[in-house]
């Protein structure tokens, strides 16, 4: 006879203060996740852990505080804003996940309210938990509606790291280890040619063209307008699909609420991810037209996922864009100050800072050498400044500013930021 036993949950160990204990979140990661992991995230916190957040700022479990200009994008309107966590209570304590049988109003609403806020004639919509989800979805819809299997991504590029969306991702350290044959399909074009679609659909049966209007991962490259207008028309033509990855750069943290719509591109897509949340939780969109969605439209069954659409989850989309486009005129005094302060820095270090690459509350910062990069990011950890490095670019920090913080969050981050590179520069 089996013995039962009564498992009970323990909350993160804490010290007699009641402060989280660092050491047993480090040992805890090094057993179950990596020691490799553990070892980066020691770094990073300098042996703290967070435990709290609120806004542009993070506690840490030493006591200290840190200005979070990182968090992978996700943090567009800081951390806990108010109104999104108002919204995630009120729907706990009404019905946070669906029965899947029975249809929820609360995720139809969300993708009315997000099909008008990005526009372009999208009116259909998945939703998916995180950023490959959405690319998985658009991937298999465009290849099943267009009956094609080739697939255009661009050099460069990031799309996640599940098999299909890594598929289309353009780093061969995420790839490791796994057959070249799950990539069939693929045609890489480089960013700089006009052309390179136009060649392409010549010689292959292309299903769709995939691109990121600004490729986050790859040292924040803002990609030319005009080439991806020449890329869209051609792909048009011969009945390809045309999908915008904004999943890093959409909802106001380039600017404009989509940047291939914005720019007239009439994609038949717009992936939307990380700050479609609020910051709290996480949640991702395809957005597309009748065409790409045709598939789903005759059977809606072809692609599915158990939280696809969960009720907690989406509730946060109308209060989520409500809040970003009352931010949106702040976002652009940000970007502004941002702009403005990183050219000072590289006025300041033009030996160690190559360039400075970006667009609205994105931005890079490229230094001269991975190693200078990496004593920029010891720097900044001692410092209490959160970025984000870049995982296909190991010279390029960026930094991420939150559409609510204030110039002089601005101020301090350059300050934070020169110190940093001050201190790299003079050491032996």
């Amino acid at each position: 006879m089996t013995e039962s036993r009564t498992i009970t949950a323990e909350p993160p160990a804490v010290d007699a203060a009641g402060a989280v204990d660092a050491r047993e979140t480090f040992r805890r990661v090094k057993r179950h996740f990596s020691p490799a992991l553990a070892v980066a995230g020691r770094f990073s916190g300098q042996g703290a852990v967070e435990v709290s957040a609120e806004g542009c700022r993070v506690a840490l479990s030493d006591g200290r505080d840190v200005l979070d200009f990182g968090s992978y994008g996700v943090a567009l309107l800081g951390h806990r804003n108010p109104e999104i966590v108002r919204a995630v209570r009120a729907q706990l304590d009404i019905m946070p996940a669906s029965t899947r049988s029975l249809q929820s109003a609360v995720a139809p609403l969300a993708a009315e309210r997000l099909a008008a806020y990005v526009g372009g004639g999208l009116n259909r919509v998945y939703f998916g938990s995180g950023g490959a989800d959405a690319v998985e979805a658009a991937l298999k819809l465009a290849r099943m509606a267009s009956g094609r299997n080739t697939v255009v991504a661009v050099e460069g590029a990031f799309h996640g790291k599940t098999v299909g969306a890594l598929s289309l991702t353009d780093n061969p350290r995420f790839k490791s280890g796994l057959d070249p044959a799950f990539q069939e399909g693929v045609l890489r074009v480089s960013p700089d040619d006009p052309e390179a679609v136009a060649k392409a659909v010549r010689a292959h049966d292309v299903a769709a063209v995939f691109f990121e209007p600004v490729q986050a991962e790859n040292g924040v490259r803002v990609l030319d307008e005009a080439v991806l207008a020449r890329w869209c028309r051609d792909a048009h033509e011969h009945g390809a699909f045309v999908v915008a990855d904004e999943i890093q750069v959409g909802l106001r943290r380039c600017g404009a609420r989509s940047l291939a719509l914005a720019a007239g591109l009439g994609v038949d897509a717009v992936l939307l991810g990380k700050q479609l949340g609020g910051g709290v939780l996480p949640l991702s969109a395809a957005v597309g037209n009748d065409r790409l969605f045709a598939p789903l439209l005759a059977d809606p069954m072809l692609h599915t996922a158990t939280f696809s659409g969960h009720p907690l989850s989406t509730s946060v989309i109308p209060y989520a864009l409500d809040v970003i486009e009352r931010h949106a005129e702040n976002g652009g005094r940000i970007a502004a100050a941002m702009e403005q302060g990183l050219a000072t820095v590289r006025e300041l270090f033009p030996d160690a800072v190559a360039e400075i690459r970006g667009r609205g509350l994105l931005w890079g910062v490229d230094l001269a050498s991975p190693a200078m990069a990496g004593e920029v990011l010891t720097g900044l950890a001692r410092r209490s400044l959160v970025v984000s490095p870049c995982l296909s670019r190991p010279t390029t920090i960026r930094l991420l500013p939150p559409i609510v913080a204030t110039e002089d969050d601005v101020k301090e981050a350059m300050t934070l930021l020169s110190d940093a590179i001050a201190e790299a520069v003079a050491a032996p």
